[in-house]
């Protein structure tokens, strides 16, 4: 089937793009065909229309405006799609034919570079290696951010996933075959994101190694610290060649990695993160009531991306803590540093993505103004930050480079109020370059000479009507309406006839339009180039500006930190290498914005050697979440060197912060919600150490009682004896507490005061224990018919009835010489069990048959005791 000479190009290069719709340059649009126009007519909605196309016919076809075409990529690579951008790399009429066309970049979720969250990282992720070994990569190509770590042992896989959820990309990159398969699944088990399948070549250790080397230069193993991480080596490199192969260009905005390891910070797995609501709320996935909303007063974008890095990686030396603390401090005390220190963050920009798009070839004039504003801003940040006591902002004065050289160049080179186009003109200052200047003035003079050949005109012919206009087709001329047309000079030359005018040229006129229009095409010509020159010069100074950035977005962070410490009434955590967490009056930072003023009921909290694990129990609504919660985020505070709402704190340095809070299943994986329980209970146990934290909330309360009793008392047990963390424990399992008797566990609840039918939660936690938990009080609040209240309340006093008849559930607990061993004793069955379960049956709605099967269950119970149970047994009997 024979196609026109346009369609057969665009066909030939759609063949090597299968896999992404094409973005055809016609003209002043992108253009799509075939089965791309139908996709994007229906994601983008917009117009489907259609086209000739020789032999075929009319083909689907659609297309978007080229100046608006980010945004259409970016609605299209948040669906998943990928965009093939296919330009015109040479002028058209510059040579026979049709005009030259290839792709010039393609644009997948995770290296698109519009449309995106200020104050988020868009990662693209590469994930090298299987089982217990595993290297992974993250660049964001919008600020030149690339990252590359390696996980290795028995938790390796669990901690890729939980990296990979903190990291959030946008798009991962994994290598082919069963393995990759196997992860792309667990992957997506966990978050919602594009996965792109590599050639298993791309990963292998010396195609990685020459990409290293293509783009970093010799000794880059060293330089980074990536001479012992062979997996992160190869997952750097394979992301590397897959963007080398995607965006086409020489990726300068990637100077350099930086290498992490999960011992340099606390490490959050995804159930902490998400019961803590660090980031995103557990109610919609927004910022809004979670930790990173209360802290976050940046003032740039750079400083809202770095913020949110600290907040999901706490430090673990108490020394850099410290060091970002003092910071904070200097600034919470001193308003007037704070009041200079903001105007100056006022007036810069994201100078991170705007060097990306500069390096991109995309940024325009006005995104070098924005770039020319925020080195304005420059030398007032530096001069506030070394006059600070400090030893943070004077790092970041050091690292801040006033790029003097590049604000006078951006300075006397661009106009103040450029077009959005790069080719319209108007982009260059006067005075920048001579051959601009005087075409401009050509141009200007020109059109001079025009207003004066028009007033001329008019006085030689007496036609005061008469005017000189131009249009894109004819040109200038000078436009006579018909009722004057007998007052037209024999020099004048018709070139146009309308209704009710004549459109006429003359030598003079025609003469004057090739000097105006001449200059005009120069001159646009010529600003274009001096342009795309200027951008290369900054593109060339990318490092500088990349440096300097990371030092504003650090001081912008710590001003957010110091600003919320004030709103906030917060004050400086002491925070060394002790085993101790002992904060005076806490308060929940989420939760106190949220409610009136001095409406939050604070409390204190203990963990030490005496106090190691807390048993709390209380009703229900009474605030035990809320307040295990804040303990763990005042923690989480401190150590990502935040001052916390608190009257007074000392918090040893926590390894982890663990939680086990709420019920949620995972039916894509699928775990029932008791197993989801479990699981996470099994991640804690096996990870925790003595200095972790660990909060766990109503454990057990998936299946039956007894068996909920059993696994939440074992888990106690087994956190004391074995573990030894500090620990938060709530439960409506009254029969808990008596594990006071181990060492180091403690009774705490949280004070309900009686007022006949009524329950008033006082919010405070106090050394004690509940013996109710209240539930059908609460179920009357939420409004449950009062008949079903009633039935509760005849239910649960027949129940208690029924408990005091029978004799208490006996657990043997460990020996002291097995807590002391670290040890946990079989427990046996005792004669309580099976008298409980006798006292709560009826025996008149039983057949005799399951009476007898009862019977030989007690017996095979009781034997498999011991032989006091037995003779216990019989002589109640």
């Amino acid at each position: 089937m024979a196609f026109t000479p346009m369609m057969k190009q665009y066909l030939q290069i759609k063949q090597n793009y299968q896999d992404a719709i094409l973005f055809f340059r016609l003209g002043d649009f992108y253009e799509m065909f075939f089965d791309d126009a139908l996709t994007a007519s229906r994601e983008l909605e917009i117009t489907l229309t259609g086209r000739e196309a020789g032999e075929a016919g009319r083909v689907p076809m659609c297309g978007v405006p080229y100046h608006a075409a980010g945004t259409y990529i970016s609605r299209l690579t948040a669906k998943g799609f990928k965009v093939a951008v296919c330009d015109q790399i040479e002028e058209a009429g510059s040579g026979r034919g049709i005009v030259r066309r290839e792709v010039t970049r393609v644009v997948t979720p995770g290296t698109v570079l519009e449309g995106l969250e200020d104050k988020r990282h868009n990662f693209l992720l590469a994930v090298a290696g299987a089982d217990k070994e595993f290297g992974l990569a993250a660049a964001d190509v919008t600020t030149g951010l690339l990252l590359a770590t390696q996980l290795t042992g028995e938790k390796a896989a669990a901690m890729l996933l939980d990296e990979v959820a903190r990291l959030e990309p946008a798009e991962v990159l994994l290598a082919g075959g069963n393995n990759g398969d196997k992860l792309a699944a667990a992957v997506q088990s966990r978050l919602r994101t594009a996965i792109t399948t590599c050639d298993a070549a791309v990963f292998l250790p010396d195609g990685a190694g020459r990409m290293l080397d293509k783009h970093f230069g010799p000794a880059w193993a060293q330089r980074f610290g990536l001479h012992n991480r062979p997996l992160a080596v190869r997952a750097a490199g394979g992301l590397l060649a897959y963007l080398n192969r995607t965006q086409k260009n020489d990726l300068r905005q990637f100077g350099r990695i930086q290498v992490y390891s999960a011992g340099q910070y606390m490490m959050l797995d995804t159930a902490a993160r998400r019961n803590l609501e660090l980031t995103a709320s557990l109610r919609d996935g927004s910022r809004w009531g979670t930790l990173l909303w209360v802290l976050d007063h940046t003032l740039t974008a750079m400083g809202g991306r770095l913020l949110k890095t600290w907040i999901e990686r706490p430090l673990l030396v108490a020394a850099e803590i410290n060091e970002r603390l003092d910071a904070v401090a200097e600034l919470a005390g001193d308003v007037f540093l704070r009041d200079a220190l903001r105007r100056a963050l006022n007036g810069v920009h994201d100078m991170e993505r705007l060097a990306a798009r500069v390096v991109y070839g995309t940024a325009n004039a006005r995104d070098l103004l924005a770039l020319k504003g925020s080195l304005a801003a420059l030398p007032a940040i530096k001069s506030l930050l070394a006059g600070g006591r400090a030893a943070l902002f004077k790092r970041m004065c050091d690292e801040m480079d006033e790029m003097t050289d590049l604000y006078r160049l951006l300075q006397t080179a661009l106009n103040e109020d450029p077009p959005v186009s790069v080719r319209e003109g108007g982009l260059i200052r006067d005075g920048y370059h001579s051959e601009v200047d005087s075409l401009r003035m050509a141009s200007r003079d020109g059109k001079k000479w025009l207003a004066g050949l028009e007033a001329a005109e008019k006085e030689r012919t007496g036609i005061r009507s008469l005017k000189v206009g131009f249009n894109k087709v004819f040109g200038y001329y000078l436009e006579v309406t018909r009722a004057n047309l007998e007052l037209v000079p024999a020099d004048y030359i018709r070139k146009q006839t309308l209704a009710n005018v004549e459109r006429f040229i003359t030598p003079e006129l025609k003469k004057l339009e090739e000097t105006i229009l001449g200059a005009e095409d120069r001159l646009v010509q010529l600003e274009y180039r001096l342009f795309t020159e200027i951008r290369e010069q900054v593109a060339g100074q990318v490092r500088r500006i990349q440096r300097t950035a990371g030092a504003v977005a650090c001081v912008d962070a710590l001003y957010s930190l110091a600003e919320a410490a004030v709103k906030g009434n917060y004050v400086r955590p002491q925070v060394d290498d002790c085993d101790r967490l002992v904060v005076r009056e806490g308060r929940h930072p989420v939760i106190e914005q949220v409610l009136a003023r001095g409406e939050f009921v604070p409390n204190d909290v203990r963990l030490d050697d005496r106090e190691r694990l807390i048993i709390l129990t209380g009703p229900n609504m009474a605030g035990k979440s809320t307040y295990m919660r804040q303990v763990a985020l005042l923690v989480l505070m401190a150590q990502a060197g935040s001052f916390i709402p608190a009257a007074q704190a000392q918090i040893g340095v926590v390894d982890r912060i663990f939680t086990r809070v709420g019920a949620s299943d995972d039916l894509a994986a699928g775990q029932s919600t008791f197993m989801v329980e479990m699981s996470e209970c099994q991640t804690i146990v096996s990870s925790a150490t003595r200095r972790s934290l660990v909060i766990m909330d109503e454990v057990g309360r998936g299946t039956s009682t007894y068996d909920g009793i059993s696994i939440a008392r074992a888990l106690v047990e087994y956190l004391v004896c074995r573990v030894g963390a500090k620990t938060l424990f709530s439960t409506h399992y009254h029969e808990l507490t008596d594990l006071d008797c181990l060492p180091g566990v403690r009774n705490y609840t949280v004070k309900v005061q009686e007022q006949g039918e009524e329950v008033v939660f006082l919010r405070r936690v106090l050394p004690g224990r509940a013996d109710r938990s209240y539930g059908i009080q609460v179920a009357r609040l939420a409004g449950l018919p009062a008949g079903i209240v009633e039935r509760a309340r005849e239910i649960l006093l027949a129940l208690e009835c029924r408990r005091e008849s029978a004799e208490n559930t006996a657990v043997v607990l460990e020996t002291p010489d097995a807590a002391r061993d670290g040890g946990v004793r079989d427990v046996p069955v005792t004669a309580g069990a099976v008298l409980t379960e006798l006292a709560s049956l009826n025996a008149l709605d039983i057949t005799p048959l399951e009476a007898l099967n009862f019977i030989v269950r007690w017996h095979e119970m009781l034997t498999r005791g011991d032989e006091n149970a037995v003779r216990e047994c019989r002589a109640d009997f």
